[in-house]
């Protein structure tokens, strides 16, 4: 058989509420092999980290995986830019350019995603004057769906470019990237706990006295976790980040099995939280590692409404006495120009809701998403939503130009799964 090509049972993403039964997975060895596979398939959809929680990888066609292409990164000669395989995960990326003496702008605090999948949904940091990742990108290098492999940048096939900056997955499978770099940095972080009026009232001038401020707020609580990023010159190791990981999967089982716990748990949890502080090399301190499995909703509003509809959220689920064990996140990213990017209308309130994987989340997103979208936001295309082509077209004045380059790329939407299908209306 070829080591390549496998029958696939099942395939399941991060959190375990998207499981896909594909018909093949193919696993490519070299680009020969991957322009093979793409070409004589007849529905291809690729598949990264799986850290996704919208289906955007679920098929019962072919499921392609890239990671046993080999690749490596190539900084450019005047080290603003670095090509690097749309396979690996940022984590490998950033490792790697540190080596190298350059860093990422930015960064999540998740970096097990694959590059290609994280430019493709719009995947973000925090950060007042510092847009998605997806502006990151200067070229790809594509395999189109008649298997041909093309670059496109914003001087050749620019219209396949802007539309590849943020594509979900639509237009073909990426090969290659080139991103914008920058210097290597390192990062000071700090916690503290603050109480809830006081994190409202200031976040705005937090936002602009730091680098990154963000917060996390339980919604029985009226205290936060708030951390703030700033560059520093300390060039010592990190600390490791404190464990609190089976302390929260108590408080996460507890309230699964007895709801009325929520209260109490969480006002115990953030009256614990106590200053403290570390610094290392920016590709370190970003990440946190997450093992408690959740599902997630995130809706970027307008900044002007960010808190205003985090407010509104929280007083819901108080009012409802909802079983909900895990904070909103809140953060604020800048604006940019890309056609599907949900921060394209300009500087965003990030508000991420999450669900402990154990209890019922589809009521809790509903209701939640009818606050947000009132508020004019729009989600994260990688998180859960419920926007229908309706929706989007009326949310994306660009989304038209996007379907025009797809359906010029890819006539026969070899690369549109069901769910992507009836999103965007491809027929």
């Amino acid at each position: 058989m070829d080591e390549s090509r496998t029958i696939a049972t099942e395939w399941r993403n991060w959190s375990g509420s998207v499981h896909a039964q594909p018909a093949r997975v193919e696993r490519p060895r070299d680009e020969r092999e991957l322009c093979q596979v793409v070409r004589s398939a007849r529905k291809i959809r690729v598949v990264g980290a799986g850290h996704s929680f919208s289906p955007l990888c679920d098929t019962q066609a072919t499921l392609l995986d890239l990671r046993a292409i080999e690749g490596s990164l190539e900084l450019s000669p005047t080290g603003d830019s670095a090509w690097v395989p749309a396979s690996w995960t940022l984590q490998r990326v950033t490792e790697t350019l540190w080596r190298a003496g350059r860093s990422l702008a930015n960064q999540g605090d998740i970096d097990t995603q694959s590059v290609a999948g994280a430019l493709a949904t719009g995947t973000h940091g925090t950060g007042a004057d510092l847009p998605c990742l997806s502006t990151f990108a200067r070229a790809f290098q594509i395999v189109l769906a008649d298997g041909s492999l093309i670059e496109c940048s914003p001087e050749t096939r620019p219209l396949l470019f802007e539309a590849q900056r943020l594509s979900l997955g639509l237009l073909g499978v990426v090969v290659r990237v080139q991103i914008g770099v920058v210097p290597a940095y390192r990062l000071r972080e700090r916690i503290d706990g603050v109480a809830w009026n006081e994190v409202v009232e200031t976040y705005d001038q937090l936002a602009a006295e730091h680098r990154h401020a963000e917060f996390w707020v339980y919604p029985y609580s009226d205290r936060v976790i708030l951390k703030t990023l700033d560059c520093t010159t300390t060039a010592e190791r990190p600390e490791p980040a404190p464990n609190d990981e089976e302390i929260f999967r108590f408080i996460c089982e507890t309230t699964a099995q007895f709801p009325q716990t929520a209260l109490p748990l969480q006002r115990m949890l953030t009256g614990l939280v106590r200053s403290r502080k570390r610094s290392g090399p920016a590709h370190e301190i970003f990440p946190t590692k997450r093992n408690v499995r959740f599902e997630e909703m995130e809706y970027e509003v307008p900044r002007a409404a960010g808190l205003a509809a985090l407010q509104e959220a929280r007083r819901w689920i108080q009012e409802q006495e909802l079983p909900v064990p895990f904070p909103f996140e809140y953060r604020c990213t800048a604006g940019d120009e890309i056609w599907l990017s949900p921060f394209n209308k300009g500087p965003v309130g990030n508000i991420s809701a999450h669900q402990y994987a154990k209890l019922p989340w589809q009521a809790l997103f509903r209701d939640l998403e009818d606050i947000f979208r009132a508020h004019g936001g729009r989600p994260h295309w990688g998180k859960r939503h419920s926007l229908t082509a309706e929706d989007v077209f009326q949310l994306y004045p660009k989304a038209a130009d996007f379907c025009a380059v797809r359906a010029d790329a890819d006539p026969e939407a070899k690369f549109a799964n069901p769910y992507l299908t009836q999103l965007l209306a491809l027929g």
